[in-house]
């Protein structure tokens, strides 16, 4: 799923420690001058994965992840953001 300047949805299927799958999003405020980002995860659960999700410690398993591509996602737009400061616009710089 995808709305130009405000979201970014994606299907997220885990195969360990089980089998599941989640709808992520990575939902923009604040546009075009700065944005907040906000990265959502939403899912349903049978009882053993609820009782699974109390006792393991999410942040750890995947918060690298979460952190490294929204790292990777502020160096993408610092760079279209400069890219786009460069390109002339009816002759002139932005």
């Amino acid at each position: 799923e995808s709305v130009p300047g405000q979201k970014v949805g994606i299907k997220l299927k885990f195969v360990k420690p089980m089998a599941s799958t989640a709808t992520c999003a990575l939902t923009l405020a604040g546009a075009p001058t700065g944005s907040s980002v906000t990265w959502s995860m939403d899912g349903n659960h049978n009882f053993i994965g609820k009782a699974f999700g109390m006792f393991m410690d999410m942040d750890k398993m995947l918060g690298t992840d979460i952190e490294k591509g929204l790292a990777q996602l502020k160096t993408v737009a610092e760079e279209a953001a400069k890219i786009a400061a460069a390109t002339p616009v009816n002759g002139k710089k932005q």
